[in-house]
């Protein structure tokens, strides 16, 4: 129950189990052909590159960032957690001239600060996190697309933490890529990172392809200064999952077959009631955890729906209480990082675990841990307040 990676659906795991094939078997290419329309299903788009990175969800946030930028190109990255620091690392790496802007942790940015960075930077990539688990809270994007057309800038999200479980419109809010992970909202193993690239997108990807030597065919394009990778190199991997079929790496197979049954599972479910699903159990932990005496940590009015900030009480041992809980109760929730590490706890209620009986076992258990060491709770008082938020969420017809 922490900020992921989380237990993983086990008919996700079933179908990882099927015997491997060939990487050019017609079996193959129709998964290959299969997933990519699921994931458009997901992402909420029409864009025909959307396809899977080989590697966890930071594989895709790196093919994305390295195939778009150029050294020397202007990258703005607004910082409100861990992730956001990342993403600047990572243009940085790719030669870019990053300029970021910080809030404090646990806020969100108002459209109007990052409009005002964008004139004075005037970047070729906006990259913003969309939820940061690191905080639990979650920037708005739905009006920074028009910003960015104002400077020409492209429109970049990581969405690892928040697709599939939270509000993420790809087409409708003008990105021009978006990168997640599985082993959150989508209820499968960290390994497999879904993206997804809008037209402009790749016309910059294309305008910088170079096909490496030993796979070239007569006219591919060469050129002096690739993408500074081979293998998160975006213009070959476009190839090697379209109609050209270029013989790029081999496809982590398995991990095919999972993050396909992920995007099944949750087109099957329907995408606004596996929101919803996030939303009414992330609800009902928050309610759990207030009930008990316990601060909600960050900004509400932005928090995701899939994970709770929690503020560790003074006097609370953080560390002993996760560990109480892992030891009796096989109940993992998180800690954070950076100013925020040993000052909240971070539950989450994402995927496979985004359940009822999860989330009151959860609180059942803290409860008991919390009043060993000290902590004066209302006996029950958790579980009554998550069972009164089902409660009301039902009666309100979710």
């Amino acid at each position: 129950m922490g900020p992921g990676p989380v237990n993983a659906d086990p008919r996700v795991l079933r179908a990882m189990s099927a015997q491997l094939v060939g990487q050019y078997d017609p079996s193959m290419t129709a998964y290959m052909n299969e997933t990519m329309e699921l994931y458009r299903g997901v992402f909420r788009t029409r864009n025909e590159a959307t396809l899977l990175v080989d590697g966890t969800s930071r594989a895709g946030i790196e093919a994305a960032i390295v195939s778009l930028v150029e050294p020397g190109d202007r990258v703005l990255v607004p910082i409100f957690g861990r992730f956001g620091h990342l993403l600047a690392e990572i243009a940085g790496r790719a030669g870019a001239e990053v300029h970021t802007i910080e809030t404090e942790w646990g806020g969100v940015f108002a459209p109007e600060q990052i409009e005002q960075a964008m004139r004075e930077v005037r970047p070729k990539l906006l990259a913003v996190v969309h939820g940061d688990t690191s905080t639990t809270v979650a920037q708005p994007l739905d009006e920074l697309a028009a910003v960015c057309a104002e400077h020409g800038a492209l429109f970049y999200t990581d969405v690892t933490a928040s697709l599939g479980g939270n509000d993420f419109e790809m087409d409708a809010w003008g990105l021009d890529a978006a990168t997640a992970g599985l082993q959150k909202c989508l209820g499968g193993p960290s390994g497999s990172a879904p993206i997804s690239l809008s037209l402009r997108a790749v016309e910059r990807i294309e305008s910088r392809k170079s096909i490496e030597a030993g796979i070239r065919s007569e006219g591919d394009a060469v050129r002096a200064d690739p993408i500074r990778s081979n293998y998160f190199d975006l213009g070959m991997i476009l190839d090697y999952w379209g109609e050209k079929r270029l013989n790029h790496h081999t496809e982590a197979t398995s991990m095919l077959y999972g993050a396909r049954e992920c995007a099944r599972l949750l087109l099957d479910e329907g995408m606004d009631r596996a929101i919803d699903r996030h939303r009414v159990n992330g609800a009902a932990m928050a309610a759990g955890v207030a009930a008990m005496g316990l601060g909600l940590f960050g900004d509400q009015a932005h928090r995701m729906h899939n994970v709770v900030g929690v503020v560790i009480p003074d006097g609370i041992d953080g560390e002993r209480v996760r560990g109480a809980l892992l030891a009796d109760f096989a109940i993992e929730i998180g800690t954070s990082f950076g100013p925020l590490h040993g000052k909240i706890w971070r539950i989450g209620t994402m995927g496979f675990n985004a359940r009822r009986d999860a989330v009151l076992t959860t609180l059942a258990a803290l409860e008991q841990v919390l009043r060993a060491e000290g902590h004066a709770v209302t006996a029950g008082a958790g579980v009554a307040a998550a069972r009164e938020a089902y409660a009301d969420a039902a009666g309100a017809g979710a």
